[in-house]
């Protein structure tokens, strides 16, 4: 399993297979932000419209793939760029693993190369989001996230049934040369 963190470029040319790897997430029943059906060209328009971002350096993208070429996992962050107060955090978005290589470990290790990367660029604290009792806090908790609370009827599961959604934080040690030019 490979793991990379595409240019904006790169991103749209795998966008017919992160597509394919968002459909089966929310087929699944992961609540991601999508509701059940989702067909592959909005599932690939969505991804398009991600590559501005990218470029723009408000979100970096890391991407877990086979020897084919095939996205198994994807996970980022989202940079608040904009905020000068905030240069010291990001948000933890769409954590997905393909069905087929679940189990395997890598969440766990798309996790850790988020959360290195943050570090490793002056970044001090995480956040994230996920469906409450979904098997993802089982992760976000086992790898040191804080449980903030649960806000009732945050989010439409795939399904169109409102569900609670936990609130998680987690502090960051800086690594390296950045230590010292922390915000």
């Amino acid at each position: 399993m490979n793991i990379e963190r595409p240019d904006a470029a790169r991103l749209l040319r795998m966008t017919d297979t992160l597509a394919e790897l968002l459909t089966d997430t929310v087929d699944g029943g992961a609540s991601v932000g999508f509701l059940a059906s989702l067909d592959r060209a909005a599932a690939r328009a969505w991804w398009a419209e991600r590559c501005a971002a990218v470029a723009a350096g408000r979100l970096a993208v890391w991407t877990a793939y086979d020897d084919s070429g095939r996205v198994l996992g994807t996970v980022s962050l989202a940079l608040p760029a904009d905020k000068p107060n905030s240069a010291h955090r990001a948000e933890l978005v769409k954590l997905m693993v393909h069905r087929s290589a679940r189990g395997k470990g890598l969440a766990r290790r798309l996790l850790t190369v988020a959360e290195e990367a943050a570090a490793g660029q002056g970044i001090t604290l995480l956040h994230l989001d996920t469906e409450t009792g979904s098997p993802a806090e089982h992760l976000y908790r086992t790898s040191g996230w804080t449980e903030v609370g649960a806000i009732p009827d945050y989010a439409a599961d795939p399904g169109g049934v409102l569900r609670p959604t936990t609130i998680y934080y987690k502090r960051l040690a800086l690594s390296g040369s950045r230590a010292g030019n922390a915000p």
